[in-house]
């Protein structure tokens, strides 16, 4: 059995090369994607169809309702169901999706995050009212993690203060005697590249498509049953659309806002992949081809 991984920006053509491949080097397919993971979330999370997925085994889809909770280390759990049934069935597995920060977490180990109560979320909120006396404080206790961040870092200054009130244990230290064993110490990375222009192109006629299709739709019915508080309301294409029905938006708006907001995704993804993950091919669809396939029969 060999695995690979599939790396590329939103609308770069991952789902259609991974089933190709998986038809040809009879392989599975392991999502990595935060939306594909839900039920009854198929138009914002652009997710193949059934008839699209041509009978292939894929996993990581359609595992949650979307109030279910979720996070990282279930996608660990998943690549271990996924390798099972690849061994079990003499198959390859092809690790594929937009979100990096999953593939780089079971590639690295992952530390889990612990619950955040109310009281503790009321307590950072007070903190951090005082950037500069949080900051000397992360100074006192963790001079390691206050190295590498700047005074003005509210982002991560609020997620060490989380922790740090959430154990009352210095986090870095929290982080070192939490984090899991990585799942795969080394997966060949293979990153598909799109000219800017054309993916610039293929989001603004995704995002037609997906209106199209009943986008619309499918946002009113997973808001009537499940209300805005699952963390997955707040996806691009669904918070769009709840702002289009607050009256934020006109529907031409809507979709130009979708689009926009979908283009900035892309480029945090190929920023991530490009500085997050060891040196890799990054090439056009049919020139990768031939090195995965090469990767398979080695």
């Amino acid at each position: 059995m060999k695995t690979i991984a599939i790396l590329g920006a939103t609308a770069s053509g991952k789902t259609a090369l991974a089933i190709e491949l998986a038809h040809k080097h009879s392989a599975y397919i392991l999502s990595l994607d935060s939306l594909s993971i839900y039920t009854e979330i198929d138009i914002a999370s652009a997710k193949p169809s059934l008839e699209e997925r041509q009978g292939i085994a894929h996993f990581g889809m359609d595992v949650l309702l979307p109030n279910e909770h979720f996070d990282v280390t279930m996608f660990f759990d998943l690549y271990k169901d996924a390798k099972e049934a690849c061994e079990k069935d003499q198959k390859h597995l092809i690790i594929v999706g937009g979100t990096g920060f999953y593939l780089k977490a079971m590639m690295e180990g992952f530390s889990v995050k612990p619950e955040i109560s109310l009281h503790v979320k009321e307590k950072v909120e007070e903190s951090l009212l005082d950037l500069t006396s949080a900051y000397a404080l992360i100074q006192r206790k963790d001079p390691t993690f206050a190295s590498k961040i700047a005074l003005n870092d509210r982002y991560r200054i609020e997620k060490w203060l989380e922790i740090f009130y959430a154990t009352d244990e210095v986090p870095s230290d929290y982080l070192a005697n939490t984090k899991q064993a990585p799942l795969i110490c080394e997966v060949p990375l293979f990153e598909i590249e799109t000219p800017k222009e054309i993916l610039a192109q293929r989001i603004a006629l995704r995002t037609q498509k997906m209106l199209q299709m009943g986008l619309i739709e499918e946002v009113f019915g997973l808001e009537k049953k499940y209300t805005r508080t699952p963390q997955c309301m707040k996806a691009i294409g669904i918070k769009e659309v709840l702002d289009y029905f607050d009256g934020r938006y006109t529907l031409g708006l809507l979709e130009e806002r979708i689009t926009l907001n979908t283009l900035h995704l892309a480029k945090r993804q190929r920023t991530f992949n490009a500085s997050q993950f060891p040196i890799h091919p990054k090439i056009e669809i049919e020139r990768l081809k031939p090195l995965i396939a090469n990767t398979f029969y080695m």
